[in-house]
């Protein structure tokens, strides 16, 4: 189980001191924050980088039943590659741009978590605070904390699995968060609060329950005030896209004879973010949520030492390098996070240390979202390997897997046959 240091107590009662100063004193505080990496060069990666990690995104397009993807890599040392690949739809509908906007599913997990801990350091609560102490009417969450919802380890159940069939048939219905989590309470608890960790739906829409109650403020306006306006991520938000282009997304469906129809998806462009609240409901575009997932590895929100100290094993079998913490998953030296959404799976991942970020979007979710990890590893991979451009040394540190075992993984997961290269 998890405990705090005194260290972080310490700091989190100064700095709630400091902003109540602040405030009473009519300061305005200056939201923005820098991202402590290395700087990025100012350059594309090579041209053999770019084919390569081309040639992942169109591998893992086919396997999927995706008409199209947005992706983005940046390799401080060597240069970046931000690009729409594809088309919106199989049969067209506009070539997929770079700056379109897509739900980042999961990613909002540790976006949840930043909050949590940023409002628990002005004081307004404790991460050892009670669930019960702010949400009402749900029952045996006396011995859950809301530091446990964040880490994933509170033993509550999903809901996504129960009802990701009503959400294809009926997209555009507006669901009640309290609702979503009451499936997900509904399951038998894994084990005692604190002990392992459980991928938990409803743990995360419970938490972003507990923050509104506690500050009085909207989920919304708590992502716009501690992540949004610090990072300027303009084209990020809780809640349904209400501007810019919109990534269509689909997905493919069984036919009566029983495979999958790869060519006719099934458009779930418009469904309705309240189906993830806190959990998977943000929006936003590739600059973003390479932005975000930089400033979250870093620690450039969140100023605590602890958030990934004492991380717990991602599945039951996972392999060393894979465990979870604060709202995050980390990979070997890169940390982030992945899943799906009805049309969409999106993964976006960092390393701190390097500063090597890789985010990417696909527009089908009829595969499996571990496709998702797969992808953003492999990508990590190659780009891991890139050259290093004038006045730049290439990191030492690789990372635990090859590009290669992640392709693998990528085919042995498809639900569609990719095209024969030309």
């Amino acid at each position: 189980m998890r405990t705090r240091s005194n260290r972080h107590r310490a700091i989190a009662a100064i700095t709630g001191v400091v902003l109540s100063a602040l405030v009473l004193a009519g300061c305005a505080l200056d939201q923005h924050v820098d991202v402590d990496t290395p700087p990025q060069a100012d350059v594309a990666l090579p041209d053999e980088t770019v084919q390569q990690l081309q040639d992942a995104v169109t591998h893992a397009m086919g396997t999927s039943g995706s008409s199209g993807a947005i992706v983005g890599v940046w390799a401080p040392w060597s240069g970046s590659w931000v690009a729409g690949l594809g088309t919106q739809r199989p049969d067209g509908g506009g070539d997929v741009t770079a700056d379109m906007r897509f739900p980042a599913g999961k990613i909002t997990r540790a976006m949840t978590c930043d909050v949590l801990y940023e409002v628990a350091a002005s004081g307004t609560v404790k991460l050892s605070d009670s669930v019960s102490q702010y949400v009402a009417g749900v029952p045996d969450l006396s011995d859950v904390t809301l530091e446990q919802l964040c880490d994933g380890t509170s033993g509550i159940g999903s809901f996504a699995s129960q009802l990701y069939a009503v959400w294809l048939a009926n997209p555009t219905r507006t669901w009640d968060p309290r609702y979503l989590a009451s499936f997900g309470l509904g399951q038998p608890r894994g084990g005692a609060p604190g002990a392992a960790y459980r991928d938990s739906d409803a743990g995360y829409v419970l938490l972003g329950l507990a923050l509104e109650r506690a500050t009085g403020q909207s989920a919304a306006d708590l992502y716009a005030d501690h992540i949004v306006d610090p990072l300027d991520l303009a084209a990020t938000a809780l809640g349904d896209a209400d501007g810019g282009a919109l990534l269509a997304g689909g997905q493919s469906m069984p036919t009566a004879e029983g495979p999958v129809d790869c060519a006719q998806p099934r458009d779930l462009t418009d469904t309705s973010t309240s189906i993830g609240f806190t959990d998977a409901g943000v929006i936003t575009d590739i600059d973003d949520l390479g932005r975000y997932v930089q400033a979250m590895a870093s620690g450039a929100l969140v100023a605590d030492e602890d958030r990934f100290a004492d991380p717990l094993p991602a599945t039951g079998d996972a392999p060393s390098w894979y465990t979870a913490a604060g709202g995050a998953l980390q990979a070997g030296s890169l940390i982030g996070q992945f899943g799906k959404v009805p049309g969409y799976i999106t993964a976006a991942f960092s390393d701190p240390a390097t500063g090597l970020t890789v985010a990417v979007v696909l527009n089908n979710s009829a595969v499996d979202a571990n496709v998702g990890a797969y992808l953003a590893w492999e990508l990590a991979a190659i780009a891991s390997k890139a050259p290093a451009t004038d006045g730049q040394t290439a990191p030492e540190a690789g990372l635990p897997w090859t590009a290669e075992q992640y392709h693998e993984a990528i085919a042995a997961a498809a639900v569609c046959t990719p095209p024969a290269p030309e």
